[in-house]
């Protein structure tokens, strides 16, 4: 579907009329002086037609000028959407606690965000207490009971990609109710119906859509048609309009009955009885049992250390490994020395091959298979990467080494204690599977995707995986959603995520690397322009100005196919500094989103 997109934008090219292509040509020459590969210049007009359509921040002159920073002295939320953040807020404000304030976020994401806040989903919650304990909680979605291998392949061996993301049959059993509570009960210190009050309220009373609102209903129309979806998210048979409220009775009444009395509701009540019977009479196979059996798992997180800095993220089958394995490998090369230069981002890319070849390979549900995890994160391991990696040309890597073997969306949370969270959780496309239980007015993953539906085949990121995501009953699919959190002398410096699918971990590295290594500012390293490599599809993705047309061109001889790439995560972030002012940085990304502290 993407490459669609991007070949829909490629015939924009063909139309333009041909006076203004030479003109964008010859003003690109005269800035750039460059005159090493044609299709710099392809590149560079992309860039001019993406910004035209975009409110990303790095197509701005200065990326210091973002106005979606704010600096605080003792409590930061940062999120996409900013009636959540300021329900955050509230819960801080009122005595709650960064784990208080994380749940009532998630709630009021699940009403104001609806394409990627969720009840019907799952995801991780990373929590650093104050204390320095640190905690996963994997509340990610599991495959139904009744799921098998190959239940998306046909008699003739053909997948059917539309049953794993379209309809009831792409729902796997979903955690994030279930995650969201246990977090509130273990850690925090209100109580639930306090918590929920404020996504109660904003379903029920509505909130007025903005722009970004809007535009998200409009891009996916063709999921917002389904009867009991419908009916919610249009009025009067027509798209909503800025400015118009946006009230959602059903899901006002899900979560008073979660209020009042908590997940059993959600998985062995009468919400659970509404998602049992609209799967069965669609196609789908969620069962009473799947729900009732399904278990939240509290891992320890992956850390590793880079350059004195400590990286707490997420383990599998989250994508935290992913993050480590690059960092590790660029460890061994002076980043600093290099700058943001074709050569750096050179060995960048090349750390991003190695590091999605392994996890294709290696990774799965932990609970299910075996991860060389000792190894793959290791310094030792990291070094003989490096040796891999050719000092001029891209990297080969065979077909055989990758395949043997966004919606989403993501907060941060600090409070006045120093107890920190970061949260990434999703439904996994955006609205899901595009259904919504009769009643209950939340929309269903279609987190089945996530698996190998079938092995050499790629699933809707394009990612190639192998034999350990496999799908089998219960077992959790392979994610990359890393939330993130940097410590220095045990002191936190960055929380941070993003969503964005296969782009999640190679997001959150550029954070971290643009921060420590190329001394960006909080704003920039947020906000400039991404890159992402995973080798198959083999081509390099960026954003609009990610690449100078001299790098550009430069990668291509090296043997990099470039190309530009419009959709990208949003990675919320929190930075504290020496004085230990808190930054909010709100990825500008999401017009919709705010970071607001106190």
């Amino acid at each position: 579907m993407k490459t669609f997109k991007y070949l829909k934008k490629l015939s924009l090219v063909i139309v333009i009329p041909g006076s203004l292509i030479i003109t964008f040509i010859l003003i690109d020459i005269l800035l750039s002086k460059n005159l090493y590969h044609p299709l710099s210049y392809l590149y560079s007009f992309f860039n001019f037609l993406n910004c035209r359509q975009s409110s990303l921040n790095a197509c701005q002159k200065d990326p210091l000028q973002n106005k979606t920073t704010i600096v605080s002295q003792k409590a930061m939320v940062v999120s996409s959407q900013h009636e959540a953040t300021k329900v955050g807020v509230e819960i801080l404000k009122s005595g709650g606690n960064a784990i208080d304030a994380a749940v009532a976020v998630g709630y009021a994401l699940a009403v104001s965000d609806p394409c990627c806040g969720n009840l019907g989903g799952g995801g991780f919650m990373l929590i650093r207490l104050a204390d320095g304990r640190e905690n996963f909680i994997d509340f990610r979605e599991t495959a139904p009971l009744s799921a098998s291998t190959n239940m998306y392949v046909d008699d003739e061996g053909k997948v059917n990609s539309e049953k794993s993301t379209k309809g009831y049959l792409a729902v796997a059993t979903p955690g994030t109710v279930k995650g969201l509570n246990y977090a509130l009960s273990k850690y925090g210190n209100l109580e639930r119906k306090q918590v929920l009050k404020p996504a109660i309220k904003l379903a029920k009373e509505g909130f007025v859509l903005a722009e970004g609102d809007i535009k998200t209903f409009k891009r996916n129309k063709n999921k917002l048609k389904e009867q009991n979806v419908s009916k919610i998210f249009r009025k009067n048979d027509r798209h909503f309009q800025v400015g118009e409220k946006l009230i959602q009775t059903d899901l006002s009444k899900t979560l008073s009955l979660i209020s009042e009395k908590g997940e059993i509701e959600f998985y062995q009540g009468t919400i659970a009885q509404k998602i049992v019977k609209a799967s069965q009479e669609n196609g789908g196979i969620l069962s009473q049992k799947d729900l009732t059996e399904y278990q939240i798992k509290e891992r320890k997180p992956v850390k590793c250390d880079y350059r004195g800095y400590q990286i707490i993220t997420a383990p599998p089958p989250g994508g935290g490994t992913v993050v480590c394995q690059m960092l590790n490998i660029l460890e061994g090369y002076s980043l600093e020395q290099l700058g943001y230069s074709e050569k750096s981002i050179h060995l960048m890319l090349s750390a991003m091959l190695y590091a999605y070849a392994d996890r294709n390979t290696y990774f799965g549900d932990p609970d299910f298979v075996d991860i060389p995890l000792k190894k793959l994160m290791s310094k030792e391991y990291a070094a003989q990467i490096r040796k891999k990696i050719p000092e001029y040309n891209a990297p080969k890597l065979s077909q055989e080494n990758i395949n043997s073997g966004n919606h989403t969306t993501h907060y941060s949370v600090i409070d006045q204690q120093g107890n920190a969270v970061a949260v990434t959780y999703t439904i996994n496309s955006p609205f899901g599977a595009g259904v919504i239980a009769p009643e209950t007015g939340f929309f269903l993953n279609n987190e089945m995707d996530d698996f190998t539906i079938e092995l050499g085949t790629p699933n809707q990121f394009g990612l190639t995986q192998g034999e350990q995501n496999k799908i089998e009953p219960q077992k959790r699919p392979l994610s990359s959603m890393s939330p993130t959190i940097v410590t220095k002398n045990n002191k936190i410096i960055l929380i941070t995520g993003s969503p964005g699918g296969s782009t999640i971990p190679t997001t959150v590295l550029q954070v971290i690397t643009k921060l420590i290594d190329f001394k960006m500012s909080p704003a920039q390293a947020v906000n400039t322009s991404k890159i992402h490599y995973q080798g198959s599809p083999n081509v390099v993705v960026t954003e609009p100005y990610a690449l100078s047309s001299k790098v550009f061109s430069a990668l291509w001889k090296r043997g990099y196919r470039v190309i530009p790439f419009i959709p990208w995560g949003a990675a919320e972030s929190i930075y504290i500094n020496e004085n230990n002012d808190i930054y909010g940085v709100q990825d500008s990304r999401q017009s919709a989103g705010e970071a607001k502290g106190f």
